[in-house]
């Protein structure tokens, strides 16, 4: 019976620490998710060299069954409805600003054949699942100095109303710059009562110097987002759960990230791999995003041919079937 007794604890020890990490019991190791030949991607003057690799503590305990199951398989039950049976596809851009975005060079309506060209090929490229198509809208600019320039409501409003005669989605982006999340949240937690709306944070321009010094925004700043998303949703009897984007492609941007919380009531928390580059170094800077799990539904965006001489872009451009083999796999898909 004794050593039957030693044969269970060996096993036990070596099962926790090949199978499992949790909160229970810490040790001292760490692990380096940064890709072997980090980069910063985008933007391409503002590329931070010798970034230095983001660690967290590893800790080990042994887990139940069913909590290593919930690790190695994501439960797409856990998905918003929507999510479960389609992607979602969004042209990126600012209304009117023809250097930003495919959304800044097109009217609104010259952008629904271009729209409804690139859902069909992302449609034939993830087979039975569906396609929403989508505008992804810059609301709030960041400007020199960390003001916002917001765009008018009437010019929002159209965009929201054509889509929704055509059941697509709309999201909205605030840049926050010297504002607070808080405040930028406040600023677009309106436009969810319109039923296809869902908001978006762009972490790099939280700052006061932009195209000089990349933003950044904390895990508790995103929890607290997505707080009073949640109970904007519910004090405004708001149908539905509804998305909330947080970009990245850079270290920094997320502080404390692992303190990131994906489990708010009738909020999606969905989080996007930015930067423009080679297919290889995107595979690299995604698979860096896709290492917090704490963060499961990714998004990935893709950079189309600039308008402005010397603005970076992706070359070669990756195709769909390149971007739904990335693991693990997008639900967002945008271009800009």
């Amino acid at each position: 019976m004794k050593a039957f007794t030693y044969k269970l604890f060996f096993f036990l020890l070596c099962f926790s620490v090949l199978q499992a990490e949790s909160h229970d019991v810490q040790i001292n190791s760490s692990e380096n998710f940064m890709p072997s030949k980090w980069n910063p991607i985008f933007p391409l003057y503002m590329f931070i060299e010798n970034l230095p690799p983001q660690t967290t503590e590893k800790i080990y305990t042994v887990k139940t069954k069913k909590e290593v199951d919930d690790e190695m398989f994501f439960d797409e039950s856990k998905l918003q409805s929507v999510l479960l049976n389609n992607d979602v596809f969004a042209l990126y851009g600012k209304p009117n600003a023809y250097t930003m975005g495919i959304l800044g060079r097109y009217s609104v309506e010259d952008l629904e054949p271009i729209m409804n060209e690139f859902v069909k090929m992302y449609d034939e490229a993830n087979r039975e699942r569906g396609v929403i198509p989508a505008f992804y809208i810059i609301y709030g600019t960041c400007w020199p100095g960390g003001d916002i320039g917001i765009l008018p409501h009437s010019t929002i409003k159209k965009y929201i109303e054509f889509a929704a005669e055509r059941g697509w989605y709309v999201y909205i982006d605030h840049q926050i710059g010297k504002y607070t999340v808080e405040q930028a949240m406040n600023a677009i937690l309106p436009f969810l009562k319109y039923p296809n709306v869902h908001l978006a944070l762009d972490p790099e321009w939280h700052t006061t110097q932009p195209m000089k010094i990349i933003g950044s925004v904390t895990a508790e700043e995103i929890n607290k987002a997505q707080s009073m998303m949640s109970t904007y949703i519910k004090e405004n009897n708001i149908s539905g759960n509804r998305m909330l984007v947080i970009h990245q492609f850079n270290a920094i941007m997320i502080k404390n990230r692992h303190n990131v919380k994906s489990d708010y009531e009738r909020v999606q928390l969905i989080h996007c791999a930015d930067g423009f580059g080679s297919p290889q170094l995107k595979k690299e800077s995604y698979a860096y995003n896709a290492a917090a799990k704490n963060m499961p539904l990714k998004s990935f965006k893709l950079f189309l041919k600039p308008t402005v001489a010397g603005a970076g872009y992706d070359w070669p451009l990756m195709t769909a079937e390149e971007v739904f083999k990335l693991n693990p796999r997008p639900y967002l898909v945008m271009y800009q």
